[in-house]
This record gives C-alpha cells, sequence and structure tokens, in this order.
C-alpha cells in the first residue's frame, strides 16, 4: 500500500503525462490548420505530400510532375472547341472542281492544247431529299467547273453536279446522288444547323472550318470584328461579316460557326494589300456571308428554283475614262462583247457602242453601273443612254432594256 508523498508524486507524475499529450496535441492541430491553409491557398495539396522525401542517400535528380492547376490565371486564355468541332465536322465537306483552260492566248485569239485545272473548296451539307444530298457552297468554288467531287469526312469521294447558282451573291447548291453513297458514308456525315447571323455581335467567338489550301478540313478560331462590312469583289459590292479566324484558299464555301456548332456565315474571301482574293496574304481579315441573308436563297436553289436576282443587261467590256481614253471615246462602259438573246441583244445593243448612262446617272466607274443593275431583278427594265458611232462621229439615243 502505498504512503501519502508516493501517490502525491504519481498524481504530479500523471499531471505532467497529462500536459505533455496536449501539447503534442495542440502541436499536430497547428501543423494541419498550417497545411489546410497552404492547400487552400493553392500552394501545396494533400496529393502532393506522398511526393515528398526527405533527405537521404538518394543522389538522383528528379522531375517533379503535378496537375495543372484548376485556378484561372489573369492573362492566360485557351479555348476548347474540339466539342463543337467533332459535332460539325461530319457535315463540312472538301471539293475539288475541274476547269477546262487554254495553255496560252495573245489578244481574242487561243493557241495550244485545252487542260484542265484543278481547284479546291469546302462545302456545307444543308439538306436531304429523297434522290439527293445537297451542299452549300460559294459560286466562285464550282463556276465553269466540268467535274465537281465531293470528299466526306470518312474520306471517301464521290461525283456531284450543280444544283443552282447566284453570281451575285457567290453563293451555290450542288448535289450528290444518295445512291452513290455508301453505307459507311452514310452514317458517318450529318446535316449542318443554320443559325441566325443576324444576332451576332461584335466580338462574338466563331470557329472556321473548310480545306484551307486543299489540304484538308482544318480549325480556326477567332471573333467577330465587324458586322455588315462592305466588301467589293469582282465588282460586286456585298456587306459581309468581317472575323480575325485564318481565311486562306480553299476554305471557300466552307462553315463560319458560333458557339452552339451552329452555321452563321459562309467563309468566302479575304483582303490582300493589293486586291480581295482567296490567296491573299494579310492575316486577320476573313470574311464570311451572312447566312441570313441568303437563306431564302439557298432554299430556292436547293430545290431547282431559278435565282431572279442574278438580272444581267447581257453585255461585257471595260470602263473608258477620263485617264485611259487616248482615243477621243466617250466616257463610259465599253461593249466588246453582247450575249446572244439577252436583254442587250434584244435592244439592239451592239459591239462598239458605248453606255454613258444608266437611268439618267452618268457612268464613270463600273460601280455607277452594277450599283443600279444590282439592285434589280430578272424582267426588271433599265433605260440607258448609248453613245454609237454615226459616221465621224459619235451620237447618243435612250435605250430600254429588258434584264435577263
Amino acid at each position: 500500500m502505498s504512503t501519502k508523498k508516493e501517490q502525491l508524486e504519481e498524481k504530479e507524475t500523471n499531471k505532467r503525462k497529462f500536459t505533455y499529450v496536449v501539447i503534442i496535441l495542440f502541436i499536430v492541430l497547428i501543423f494541419a490548420a498550417f497545411v489546410v491553409a497552404l492547400n487552400n491557398a493553392g500552394l501545396i495539396k494533400f496529393d502532393e505530400l506522398s511526393h515528398i522525401k526527405l533527405p537521404g542517400n538518394n543522389n538522383n535528380a528528379e522531375l517533379k510532375y503535378t496537375e495543372t492547376t484548376d485556378k484561372v490565371k489573369e492573362g492566360i486564355y485557351i479555348t476548347d472547341v474540339s466539342e463543337v468541332v467533332e459535332q460539325v465536322m461530319p457535315s463540312i465537306v472538301s471539293i475539288t472542281s475541274k476547269t477546262l483552260v487554254n495553255s496560252g492566248s495573245f489578244g481574242p485569239f487561243s493557241f495550244g492544247e485545252n487542260q484542265y485545272a484543278e481547284g479546291a473548296g469546302s462545302g456545307i451539307i444543308v439538306s436531304k431529299n429523297d434522290n439527293e444530298l445537297l451542299i452549300l457552297t460559294n459560286n466562285h468554288v464550282v463556276e465553269n467547273a466540268k467535274e465537281l467531287s465531293v470528299q466526306f469526312v470518312n474520306e471517301k469521294s464521290v461525283d456531284a453536279t450543280i444544283k443552282g447558282t447566284s453570281s451575285r451573291k457567290d453563293v451555290a447548291v450542288i448535289s450528290v446522288k444518295v445512291s452513290d453513297l455508301d453505307k459507311e458514308t452514310v452514317e458517318s456525315i450529318r446535316i449542318a444547323t443554320l443559325g441566325d447571323s443576324n444576332s451576332l455581335k461584335v466580338g462574338n467567338g466563331v470557329i472556321a472550318i473548310g480545306n484551307a489550301l486543299g489540304y484538308g478540313q482544318s480549325v480556326t478560331t477567332g471573333v467577330v470584328s465587324a458586322l455588315n462590312r462592305e466588301v467589293n469583289v469582282d465588282n460586286v459590292k456585298s456587306k459581309m461579316i468581317q472575323i480575325d479566324a485564318a481565311i486562306n484558299g480553299g476554305n471557300s464555301g466552307g462553315a463560319l460557326l458560333n458557339s452552339k456548332g451552329e452555321v452563321v456565315g459562309i467563309n468566302s474571301v479575304k483582303y490582300s494589300a493589293e486586291a480581295t482574293s482567296t490567296t491573299a496574304s494579310i492575316e486577320g481579315m476573313g470574311f464570311a456571308i451572312p447566312i441570313s441573308d441568303v437563306k431564302d436563297l439557298i432554299t430556292n436553289l436547293m430545290n431547282g428554283k431559278e435565282d431572279t436576282s442574278d438580272a444581267t443587261v447581257g453585255v461585257e467590256g471595260y470602263m473608258i475614262t477620263e485617264e485611259n481614253n487616248n482615243y477621243g471615246l466617250p466616257v463610259g462602259f465599253y461593249v466588246s462583247k453582247v450575249v446572244k438573246g439577252s436583254g442587250a441583244d434584244k435592244a439592239g445593243i451592239a459591239i462598239g457602242n458605248v453606255i454613258t448612262e444608266i437611268e439618267g446617272k452618268k457612268v464613270t466607274t463600273f460601280s455607277d453601273l452594277s450599283d443600279v443593275i444590282y439592285e434589280k431583278k430578272k424582267g426588271d427594265k433599265v433605260t440607258l443612254k448609248i453613245s454609237y458611232v454615226n459616221g465621224r462621229e459619235y451620237a447618243e439615243k435612250d435605250v430600254e432594256v429588258t434584264l435577263s
């Protein structure tokens, strides 16, 4: 039986042990709180603790691999559009066209042999009926083509034919026979969803897909730089969507997509330092036809209806200006060719005539002539003032032409 003194000593010992335990627990809690604070600050993660090694006899240097942080750092933006592209890519096709060209020419004369020139473009699968798969593209991609072929997402190709075109809007619809498609192709392709280009805002993110440079489908991203941008291509003025996504030769006819994967434009042209072309060198200025502006036209072309907006006088030629006038000709549009059966032909316009006015407006630039005609439809009438040779002088007369 212990004495009172021994009991007091044992009690004192237990008290000291309890104090040590409390101190150790307090230290552990402080350390745990410190680790939690570091983790919350993103400076350390719990799963990284297992990689921490104390100094030892291991002299080999090792690289430390960690997961990328899920915190967004200011000034760093990475855009992942892979899901949208995966959904839309099956509706994009590559188009190869063959046109017949002569190997040489001099003035109005041609020499050499006729040869096929091959061109590359893109297209968008926009509809299907019982017999045809219908593909939207640019008119300049298929214009004057003697042969057309379409390559689908599974890299299989079939022949195509032109269903309808609009040179003024630079829009065309081509068709592929459903009977020419094998089961694999049918299962791999998809019909694109059209969006509303009128709802676009400057700064909206966009995705461009097309057969860039004929190498196959590629994807670029950017933003809407401007809306309703007036672009003059081949003397035709159009209002387009300006984008900073890279657009190169072969992209023509491809899709411009919004963030939902809806087609809001048809990639069309690009500015260069000298002119507008599909092979321009300047970056950051691509253009697309707003899809909402041509949706009715596309529907008509798909269903074999004539495009009444493509009205023409029926002449070809060039401008005579004050600067290039070396023979004392009247200033205006010099007629070098009259299309047989056209409105100009029926109105008696002949080669050598000069169109000096249209609807009472002087014709001093090609735009003076084209701007009036492009507001008309087939069957509309326009009044032209014609200068023609009368003896040794030029005489004038008014001619009414029915546009064809």
